[in-house]
């Protein structure tokens, strides 16, 4: 799959961040869709199911945490990566990782390690699905 192909989608309510993703992703030639809260982003991912998704933890209306259960358990082959604050509790990040988090990214972000996060957990869930259906 080309990455012009590859649409991910941006859970994030800070319009800042939003911007600066859409930015990184675009010029790397990603689809990019954004949402700036939880429950949008639980009714657009039947709707567009994405290649990957970014999501932060705490949102408005839904969590991050809500999210991604809501994803593993309906399309558990999406990837999910989570970006947040240092500031989130241990327990908060192990919450994630247990609910099927495939990786987690501090803010602020080296735009050159999302990348290559991205890059990583999408060949990584296409290897398991052909692995899984050969």
């Amino acid at each position: 799959m080309e990455r012009s192909d590859l649409k991910i989608l941006i859970v994030e309510d800070d319009v800042l961040l939003i911007k600066i993703f859409e930015y990184i992703l675009k010029k790397e030639g990603y689809h990019v869709t954004t949402c700036k809260d939880g429950l949008s982003a639980i009714e657009k991912i039947p709707v567009l199911l994405p290649d990957l998704i970014i999501t932060d933890i705490m949102l408005p209306f839904r969590s991050g945490l809500e999210i991604i259960g809501f994803s593993k358990e309906h399309f558990e082959n999406i990837p999910i990566i989570v970006v947040s604050s240092l500031g989130e509790e241990e327990a908060t990040v192990l919450k994630a990782f247990s609910l099927g988090t495939d990786d987690f990214v501090s803010k602020p972000f080296n735009p050159n390690e999302l990348l290559f996060r991205i890059k990583r957990s999408i060949a990584t869930t296409k290897r398991s699905i052909q692995l899984k259906y050969a």
